[in-house]
This record gives structure tokens, C-alpha cells and sequence, in this order.
């Protein structure tokens, strides 16, 4: 009996984390199809509870205003279980993870959000420790996945009566006035609210660090290395000693040690716009550096990205310059490729068809090329959101995820977590409820079924670049169908969406000419397979959405295999580094008599006999020149196929 090679290598995929998190790894990227997964850290999963309660904050804020227990081991459990991969999320956003003020604010608890800076230079305990941090951009880049790091460059954390003898001093920040949001002038130059220092970064003055700061430094031993990395820094770049410069050198430490791959900037209308094109600079620099320094973690060779809130920046009414509150800015032109979009949430009430073109014109006219807007439902800030209650959660999934554009899932949109939460919690604390994990013991609750709707859209968009990035072109009305291609920088997807009513599409589906007679198709909604034939092609699908394209696994195009005997060879060792021996269940073996291929996950062909060779029966690769990641070789021996998986580690 055979078997499609789709079939062999979606079992390697479905029973296999490491060569799963190796796939994604080498998945075709661009940041105008990214899926953002914005997490609360302290709310995600509580991986390490031994630092639920760290620098001796108690549970004694308001109703979730405490530390809920959250932290980075528990995201690394998570990616580290394929909650992500399977949600096809290849970018985390995660809220500022350094160390955050020790007190809390009355009524506001404390900063389990990350927004109140205490020491740059330092992962807040209650999440983990500098070098567990390193640990999980590692492993989210294994996965393929990109991390964006929140970052707050406008303001410290509020003074209070713990921290009160380490505040930051007046050379640094002002105290007064509270903004009035009139231009400008008046929101630059000012606290955004009441007992939120800000930062003056308008200042080219050399400002000194506080005492506290190198205090605190010299107690925990490393007060000389910190002084002597600043010292670099000022005398690499020529910047005078002023505050933002200090603080754009510890941001982009996270970039320069670690490999962020961008940041997520927060209030960026309250900073002078010049600024963010230093940070952008910085940024550059730093994320050159680490890939240089470390070839065999990096995913990309893109630079830094950047995205930033400008809040009710509404992107297809405003274009490039945010003109509300009083401004007429560019910001994409002062370091931003991307700005978060506060109007999709209203948008999402529209039909399908008025959303997705009026998002089409947005990225392919309005922004110019390499801009995008990140479009939402719900986040951590904005209590005016789309379904509050949870009550159109499949039809905010396939409207955020197929609109084109970068798509932000906020934590628990995949899975209908409250954002009504009560038990006294009031404002912005019902956003931000803890991660509803238990819901999914039961598969048919609402979190369950939500989250299957999420995770079949987000493989689709994950492995087609052309849903997010590519030319979104209406087909017919009745049924509504559209497709989109993609043909830039070096990338060609393509792909074809139905929508209508369950049994709608049970027969066969014109594939108007995007793809030839022969050409084998996924739904990825249903998961069945076609082949196109007649210029139609047929699923069998019961399902009212129909997600097409051509499986990731069949860019490679080789011929089908006998999946009778899957006992032909064996490989070893493998994970491999600089070498793999293939062996066989005879002896005599001669080169001529067997036939090596050997394909990256992206279909090209790395290596056949001609670098390889035969001792004792056994076939010896040397496979030095081969990057890390996820190969497929196919053995032809005795008039028989096999397919091997291998993963150079």
C-alpha cells in the first residue's frame, strides 16, 4: 500500500517535539505576517513557585493587584510543551521583565505588570533571574519563535513609602505637572498621571547614577562590571551621559546579550520622536552583534523590529502620522516599522470582506513598504474591546487571524479567559486575569472549542506567509471567497479561502487557476487532503471555512514512498552535528546501488551521493557544512523508499 510522503512527515511532526520545534524553526518569516502572542508574564503559568513572594512583597494589594505567581519557567514550560506551536504563534511579546518598584501604590497595588522600572539592569525576581531569561529566548527561538520585549523609556516606577529611599532624582525625572494631553507640550513634558516620575529625556545633560543604584549594584556584586560596560558604551557611541542614554544602553543590553529579536515600546507618544530613532539605532547595533556572535542561535538574519503604542493611533483613518491629541507625527519615520492599531477592535463588527480590504489598502498602499499596523481585539489597557463577554470568540479568531497584517493575541483570546473577572477586581485589573489553563481539562468547553478554532487559523497563517503579508483579492461574493499571494524577498505563497455555512462545501471547490491539475492541496480547517483536477479540488469538508494551501511538508516534492516497511535503514546519531552514518539490514552494500537525497525543511536539496560514502555497510555523511535544523532524507535501496528524519542540533 503506499502512503503520501505528506503522511510520513506529518507523523514525524505530530510525535516528535524537538523535530516539530525544529520545523517551525525554519518556516519562512516576514514580520507583516507575524502572529504576536502578548502574555502578562506574572499571569501565564507558574513555573517556579519558590519566587511567588520575592524582595518581601506581600498579597495585600487589591484584587488582582498582587503578584499572581506567573513567571519564565512557566513560559518555558509552555513553549517548551507546543502551546505555541500548535497555536501558530511565531512571536512572543512579553510585559517588561526587569525589576520593578518593591512597594505598592494604594489602590493600584503593585507592578506585576512590569510598566514601574526600578533597575533596568535586572529580571525581577518574582519572574526569575537574568540568566533563566537568556534561557527562554533560546528556547523560543529553537521554536521558531521571536520574542519582543515590552520596554518603558517615559517613566519610572512611583515613589512609595518601601522604595522611598530609592527614588530616582530629580536630574533624572520631574514630578510635576500632570500632562493635559493638549499637543505636545502638553504631553512630553510632563507626568502621564499623578506619582509617575518622568523621565526627562528631552536632557543632553551628564546626569550622575543615584547613590542607591550603585549601592544596590555593589551588594549584589556586580557594581564594577556594570560601570565598566557604561563606560563602553558612552565612549563607543560619543553620547553624553544623559538619562535616556543610559537607559536606551540597559534596553538594548537585552538585545546585545540575549538576542531579543525587537521590543514593543510602550507610551511612545510621550517621548520626543527623535528618541525613538536612537533606540531603533541601538537596537540595530545590538541585534548585529549578538547574531554575529552567535551563528548557531540566531533564527533570521533580519535586524531589529519595532513596534510602539501610540494610544488610538487608528491606523487605516490616520496612515503613517498619528494626528490625535494635537500631534501630526510620523513615527514610521523615527524608528517604528510597525504601530499597535486601536481601531481594528471597532472594525471587527464589519463584514468580512469591508475588513479585509480596507486592511489590504493599509498595508499595501497606505503604510509603504516594510510598515504594518498590528492589529488586536483585546489587550491589557483598553477596556473598550471586542466581545467582552466571550460571546463570538470563533468569529473574532477567523477575523483577527485572516485580516491582513501582523495579528496580536492577547493571552486567553484563545481561549475565552474572562475579562469580566468580578471578585472585586475594578478597571484594568479585569483584563488581566489569570491564564484559564484548567478550562481545557473539559474538550468541549467553550476555552477547549475556542482553542481548537484558534490553533487550526494559526498553523495556516504560521506556515503561509501569502495570509498575513500577501495581496488580499476578493473572488466571488456568494460564496465569499478570496486569496491571497505573496512574491517578495525571495518568498512565493499562495492561498485560497471559502467561507460560508457547515456542508457548504462538501463537494468539489474551484481553485481558480492558482495551482495546476496534479497539484496536491491542504485544508488546514479540516486537515483533509485533495488533489486538483479539473481545475477543482475536493475535501470532503462538513466544515463552513476552507483554508487552503500546499502543505508545508510537500514543498519538498519527493516522489511517494513505501510505507509498508519503514524498517529499511537506520540513522544514527541522531540529533547529529558533524556527521551521520546510515546503515542497512544486509551486507555487500555498494554506492551505486543506493540513491541519497537529502532536503531542508524549505525543500531545497543540501546534499545526494555525491557527498557521501560507503564503508562496512554503512553510509557516512559528513555534514559539517549543514546549518542546525530539521532535514528529510530519502533512501532508495533495493527498489524501495524511505524516508529518514534527521535533526542537526
Amino acid at each position: 500500500m503506499k502512503k503520501s510522503l505528506l503522511i510520513a512527515i506529518t507523523i514525524i511532526f505530530y510525535f516528535s517535539r524537538i523535530s516539530y520545534a525544529q520545523s517551525n524553526r525554519d518556516l519562512p518569516f516576514v514580520w507583516e505576517n507575524a502572529t504576536i502572542y502578548f502574555v502578562l508574564t506574572d499571569r501565564f503559568e507558574n513555573g517556579d513557585p519558590s519566587n511567588d513572594i520575592s524582595y518581601n512583597r506581600p498579597q495585600d494589594g487589591p484584587p488582582l493587584r498582587n503578584y499572581e505567581g506567573g513567571d519564565l519557567l512557566g513560559l518555558i514550560n509552555k513553549i517548551e510543551e507546543g502551546y505555541f506551536d500548535e497555536l501558530g504563534v511565531n512571536v512572543l511579546w512579553i510585559t517588561p521583565p526587569i525589576e520593578n518598584i518593591y512597594g505598592s501604590v494604594p489602590g493600584a497595588g503593585y507592578g506585576f505588570h512590569g510598566y514601574w522600572a526600578k533597575d533596568w539592569t535586572n529580571i525581577d525576581a518574582n519572574l526569575g533571574t537574568n540568566v533563566l531569561f537568556e534561557t527562554f529566548v533560546d528556547i523560543a527561538h529553537e521554536h521558531g519563535i521571536r520574542v519582543l520585549l515590552d520596554v518603558v523609556l517615559n517613566h519610572v516606577g512611583p515613589d512609595t513609602s518601601t522604595d522611598q529611599n530609592q527614588s530616582w532624582p530629580d536630574e533624572w525625572v520631574r514630578r510635576d505637572p500632570n500632562c493635559n494631553f493638549q499637543g505636545p507640550n502638553g504631553t512630553i513634558p510632563c507626568e502621564l498621571v499623578d506619582n509617575l516620575p518622568d523621565i526627562r529625556t528631552e536632557s543632553n545633560d551628564n546626569v550622575s547614577l543615584p547613590d542607591w543604584l550603585l549601592e544596590k549594584w555593589n551588594q549584589e556584586g556586580r557594581r564594577e562590571r556594570e560601570e565598566n560596560e557604561l563606560n563602553d558604551f558612552f565612549t563607543r557611541t560619543g553620547k553624553s551621559r544623559s538619562p535616556r542614554s543610559y537607559i536606551i544602553k540597559w534596553l538594548t543590553d537585552y538585545v546585545r546579550k540575549y538576542g531579543v529579536d525587537g521590543f514593543r515600546v510602550d507610551t511612545v507618544k510621550h517621548v520626543e520622536e527623535a528618541v525613538w530613532k536612537e533606540l531603533e539605532t541601538e537596537g540595530i547595533i545590538a541585534l548585529r552583534e549578538w547574531k554575529t556572535n552567535n551563528p548557531g542561535k540566531k533564527i533570521d538574519n533580519l535586524d531589529f523590529w519595532m513596534t510602539g503604542e501610540v494610544f488610538n493611533y487608528n491606523a487605516p483613518t490616520m496612515g503613517r502620522n498619528f494626528t490625535g491629541d494635537g500631534f501630526n507625527v510620523d513615527y514610521y519615520n523615527n524608528g517604528f516599522a510597525n504601530l499597535i492599531n486601536f481601531e481594528f477592535r471597532f472594525n471587527a463588527d464589519e463584514g468580512l470582506e469591508s475588513i479585509f480590504s480596507r486592511y489590504d489598502n493599509l498595508l499595501q498602499n497606505q503604510l509603504g513598504e516594510g510598515k504594518s499596523a498590528m492589529n488586536f481585539l483585546t489587550n491589557h489597557d483598553t477596556e473598550e474591546v471586542f466581545d467582552r463577554n466571550r460571546q463570538k470568540t470563533f468569529e473574532a479568531g477567523t477575523k483577527l487571524l485572516l485580516t491582513p497584517g501582523p495579528a496580536q493575541i492577547y493571552y486567553g483570546d484563545e481561549t475565552a479567559r474572562t475579562l469580566t473577572s468580578g471578585g472585586g477586581a475594578t478597571g484594568d485589573a479585569t483584563l488581566r486575569s489569570n491564564m484559564n489553563f484548567d478550562e481545557l481539562t473539559n474538550p468541549n468547553s467553550i476555552a477547549s472549542l475556542t482553542l481548537k478554532h484558534y490553533q487550526k487559523i494559526g498553523k495556516f497563517r504560521r506556515e503561509h506567509i501569502s495570509v498575513g503579508a500577501g495581496k488580499h483579492i476578493k473572488l466571488q461574493d456568494a460564496p465569499y471567497t478570496f486569496k491571497r499571494e505573496y512574491d517578495k524577498n525571495g518568498f512565493d505563497d499562495k492561498t485560497l479561502v471559502y467561507t460560508g455555512n457547515d456542508n457548504d462545501f462538501i463537494g468539489a471547490l474551484s481553485v481558480f487557476d492558482l495551482w495546476a491539475d496534479g497539484t496536491e492541496l491542504q485544508d488546514y480547517f479540516s486537515g483533509s487532503l485533495g488533489t486538483v483536477a479539473n481545475g477543482t479540488v475536493s475535501f470532503g469538508t462538513n466544515f463552513g471555512l476552507v483554508l487552503i494551501g500546499e502543505p508545508v511538508s510537500q514543498i519538498l516534492g519527493v516522489e511517494e514512498i513505501d510505507a509498508s516497511n519503514l524498517a529499511l535503514v537506520k540513522a544514527w546519531p541522531n540529533p547529529f552535528t558533524n556527521s551521520v552514518k546510515i546503515s542497512f539490514p544486509t551486507t555487500n552494500v555498494r554506492l551505486q546501488d543506493v540513491e541519497v537525497e537529502v532536503y531542508n525543511i524549505l525543500g531545497k536539496k543540501v546534499l545526494d551521493n555525491n557527498g557521501v560514502d560507503v564503508k562496512d555497510d554503512t553510509i557516512l555523511i559528513e555534514t559539517a557544512h549543514l546549518i542546525q535544523g530539521i532535514y528529510l532524507m530519502k533512501i532508495t535501496f533495493e527498489g524501495r523508499n524511505e524516508i529518514v528524519q534527521l535533526v542537526k542540533k
